[in-house]
């Protein structure tokens, strides 16, 4: 995957996972909440991994721009 779409998803993935935690604590389901804060660590990583594909894409580009 690219890093916007890396970022997208781990966007998405984080409000769903976040909605679930709080749908979870409004239930009293532990269970929903535990899945809910899966989901929103799961986004923070993809999108932190986006991030770090785009800054190594933008290394890489600048490493080979002629001189």
């Amino acid at each position: 995957m690219g890093s916007t779409t890396d970022r997208i998803k781990g966007t998405a993935n984080e409000a769903i996972g976040r909605f679930k935690r709080r749908l979870g604590k409004v239930t009293g389901s532990p269970a929903m909440q535990g899945r809910g804060a899966i989901l929103e660590a799961k986004g923070r990583g993809q999108k932190a991994l986006g991030g770090i594909k785009r800054i190594v894409g933008r290394v890489t580009a600048a490493a080979h721009w002629p001189r």
